[in-house]
């Protein structure tokens, strides 16, 4: 299979294995007949949407060969791109209204002033109708790029005033040969790690360079692999939390340190000193936006686990459907062989409900042992709690 290729100029350097997008958004860039004035680019975990929505936005602020601007675009620095990236578990209205207040600002060095919302699948209702009118009539030179897993995570009302592009989802093989490119790993880890990571770029590279990223997915599937009553289920679920606790620590303890320093150096406070009562407050709200993105970072986490177990049911099902199946898991496929003997189809079908019922949960912020707890019961019973 030819490989999808790596795009070189600017502002597509990052953009990978999108050629038709690229194309139809270079045009837009180009055209102003080609240009809709809000755009949903959607596409699976890991298939570069926000990357794209960036190079997108460096593209219509920029003058076509202003290398310079398009750089400060793509870091996130030009003062006519407005982006919001999400740190919470939903996107507030005040952050919307923010975004809406500035999308009638007009351009103040580029083409046109870039409005760009990741997570957009994030909003709850009420937080996308402050979208609505900015949407529907927006001032002239503002253009919106919303980002989302799937136009269907919108609500109409939304969908109707945005012009949707869908990526394309790459290949395993497609994964892997990037995931050499960038990190020159050997291409047997490569295409394991694009493999499990079921083709999303960021978490096959972490897979890639992390072996104990690696170690703790096995360690997961493994455990859960071994549940067998009530017992089992709470301790597992136990050190599900733990372990995503301690992913979700070893992602954001670094930046929010740094966070922390830049703030009290902004506010002339001496490393080690006391910070006085009245810039204690701004100290405060770094914490508490920190403390957002913490149980953002432990769901997002917990989710990437059953994402995980939800591959392995599959390759369970696929089994038990046709035993000389393509497996992800080919690295405990004599568990799963085992297994899809000595369970139906049905009961792994139920399995699967149960996984998709404790997302569900999850979103509606059910505490996480206890949603995970009742999905494990159902694992080791066969049955719904």
């Amino acid at each position: 299979m030819e490989s999808a290729p790596l795009v070189h100029d600017l502002p597509w350097t990052d953009v990978w294995g999108q050629d038709a997008a690229v194309a139809q958004l270079q045009a837009a860039a180009d055209d102003p007949t080609q240009l809709a004035h809000a755009w949903l680019i959607t596409g699976p975990p890991g298939s570069g949407r926000s990357t794209l929505a960036y190079a997108f936005a460096a593209a219509l602020i920029a003058e076509p060969g202003d290398d310079n601007a398009m750089r400060q675009v793509l870091a996130g620095t030009h003062p006519d791109l407005t982006a919001l990236r999400t740190e919470g578990v939903i996107i507030s209205i005040k952050d919307a209204r923010a975004l809406v207040e500035r999308s009638y600002f007009s351009p103040s060095l580029g083409r046109h002033r870039v409005i760009v919302m990741e997570d957009a699948d994030r909003m709850v209702e009420r937080t996308s109708n402050v979208l609505l009118k900015a949407l529907e009539e927006p001032p002239e030179g503002t253009v919106w790029i919303l980002c989302a897993p799937s136009d269907a995570d919108l609500l109409p009302t939304i969908r109707s005033r945005v012009r949707i592009l869908r990526l394309r989802e790459p290949d395993v093989d497609d994964v892997a040969r990037l995931i050499v490119a960038r990190t020159g790993v050997d291409e047997v880890t490569a295409e394991q790690s694009a493999r499990l990571a079921q083709r999303h770029i960021g978490m096959a590279q972490r897979l890639a360079t992390d072996a104990d990223a690696r170690a703790r997915r096995d360690e997961t599937l493994r455990a859960v692999l071994r549940v067998r009553g009530v017992g089992d289920a709470v301790e597992v679920a136990a050190r599900i939390v733990a372990l995503a606790t301690d992913d979700a620590k070893a992602l954001t303890a670094e930046r929010d340190e740094a966070e922390r320093e830049s703030l009290l150096r902004t506010l002339g406070i001496a490393p080690g000193a006391a910070v006085p009562p009245a810039v204690r407050g701004q100290l405060n709200a770094l914490e508490d936006d920190q403390k957002r993105r913490a149980t953002r970072s432990l769901r997002d986490g917990i989710d990437r686990v059953l994402t995980d177990l939800e591959s392995m049911y599959r390759d369970t099902l696929m089994l038990q459907l046709r035993p000389d199946a393509d497996l992800i898991n080919r690295e405990i496929a004599d568990d799963l062989a085992a297994l899809a003997k000595a369970w139906t189809s049905r009961r792994t079908l139920t399995v699967l409900d149960q996984i998709s019922t404790t997302r569900t949960n999850l979103e509606g912020n059910a505490a996480p042992a206890l949603a995970l707890e009742s999905m494990l019961v159902t694992v080791a019973s066969g049955r719904t709690p």
